[in-house]
């Protein structure tokens, strides 16, 4: 089991942010985002374009970039309607607040993830003359043993005012028994909250084209110590939403990213099945 403690980032930070980069070196223009500030803070050694979970996972690669830009054009919408406070569970290596610093210096960014990851990221944004601005809260919790609303509050966050939540890549490696406590707390947000969850679909939803990559995703999850323990259908995802009385709850597909961002590329560049976001408000 990997040591939560060791101020280090979590391998799938690491990898989801090269995957960004990537996307920018590697695919045809135009980026559906422009993120290689990620790149910069791991400072990868020569040869990283040649990882295996790089030079193998194209499909995988277009998934993570839809859901980046689906979640960065949903709180650019809601900043403009006027939400002020923006969560992300889990945020890895997220470079947001980095690339978009006008729309940024807007909101109250809330970043929640493991320790290591976050006192390492705060270092290296430090080193690299990002800085950290008061607007930004790193705020570190343990998921499967610590509440993170209460570290939320600890942070400054306002219970009395709405706020966009985001939490991408994460519930795959938490219990039922977490999500579910997850999903139960977003329902106690403000009214005029939106959320946004990824959820892995079990594997034998997935088609047969995309099926070997998940597979060689969940061996490799495995063996690096964050194993993926929770595949949950699109039904089964409503159902949670419903028990938690989260309202307006729906499903975006796999399809539903192709027609928004991969329409008319030169590339054929198309996001793996495997992924769906729950979409819910208060």
């Amino acid at each position: 089991m990997k040591d939560m403690n060791r101020i280090e980032p979590d391998n799938t930070a690491v990898r989801t942010a090269l995957w960004r980069a990537l996307h920018v070196q590697a695919d045809a223009k135009p980026s559906i985002i422009e993120d290689e500030v990620g790149l910069q803070l791991i400072a990868p050694p020569d040869g990283w374009k040649e990882r295996p979970d790089m030079k193998f996972t194209k499909r995988i690669r277009a998934s993570i970039i839809a859901r980046t830009r689906f979640i960065e054009d949903l709180i650019m919408e809601k900043s403009r309607q006027g939400i002020e406070q923006y969560v992300i569970l889990g945020a890895g290596l997220d470079t947001f607040a980095q690339r978009h610093p006008d729309m940024a210096s807007k909101l109250q960014i809330y970043e929640i993830d493991r320790a290591g990851t976050l006192v390492w990221k705060r270092r290296r944004l430090v080193e690299l003359g990002f800085g950290i601005p008061g607007n930004l809260h790193l705020t570190p919790v343990d998921f499967e043993h610590e509440s993170w609303f209460q570290q939320l509050l600890r942070a400054g966050f306002d219970a009395e005012k709405p706020a966009v939540v985001v939490c991408t890549g994460v519930t795959l490696y938490l219990t039922k028994e977490a999500i579910v406590s997850t999903l139960q707390q977003l329902a106690e947000f403000a009214s005029g909250s939106t959320f946004a969850v990824t959820f892995n679909l079990p594997v034998e939803l997935i088609n047969d084209e995309d099926k070997p990559l998940i597979e060689m995703s969940i061996k490799g999850a495995r063996e690096s110590g964050t194993p993926m323990i929770s595949f949950l259908s699109p039904e089964e995802i409503l159902t949670l939403a419903r028990n938690a009385k989260l309202k307006n709850a729906g499903i975006i597909s796999t399809r539903d990213m192709e027609q928004r961002y991969f329409a008319g590329r030169t590339d054929h560049l198309l996001p793996a099945e495997g992924e769906v976001f729950l979409l819910a408000a208060i």
